[in-house]
């Protein structure tokens, strides 16, 4: 096999292994909190601490997964069209101004999953895999 195939079959196997590697990130609150949908600008207003009250004036309280996760840094860019990188100067600015603090971070999909249970106004995100009866997915819409 010539070289040229050769480096094309490594770069295909790259791309598909990374592509099924990439999990599905949904937004999930506790089967308590009385909502079903929010538009993903609503979301990350939440998250980005524009927002501290759900669409029906009940408290906010955002959850976010550990910094650096695959999962957090792909939530950010599906709401947000932010990067991690962006995510992590805003919240700087923010700190620094004195506007505001970032969610609280939990470690991941099971800790996200125990975080919502105790805080029926909790909202958080995580691999859609790891969806259960104990948390109910919120439909987001343009």
């Amino acid at each position: 096999m010539s070289t040229w195939p050769r480096r094309f079959a490594t770069v295909l196997l790259l791309a598909l292994g990374s592509a099924t590697a990439a999990a599905d990130v949904v937004v999930v609150v506790s089967p308590e909190n009385p909502l079903s949908s929010l538009t993903r600008r609503q979301v990350a207003d939440i998250f980005l601490g524009k927002s501290q009250r759900f669409p029906d004036g009940r408290s906010a309280v955002p959850l976010d997964q550990a910094a650096g996760s695959a999962a957090q840094a792909q939530f950010y860019q599906l709401v947000s069209d932010k990067r991690a990188t962006e995510i992590k100067a805003y919240w700087a600015k923010m700190i620094f101004t004195g506007r505001g603090q970032p969610p609280a971070a939990v470690g991941d999909d099971a800790q996200m999953k125990q975080a919502l249970a105790a805080d029926p106004n909790a909202i958080g995100y995580l691999d859609q895999q790891a969806v259960d009866a104990s948390v109910k997915v919120l439909s987001v819409s343009e």
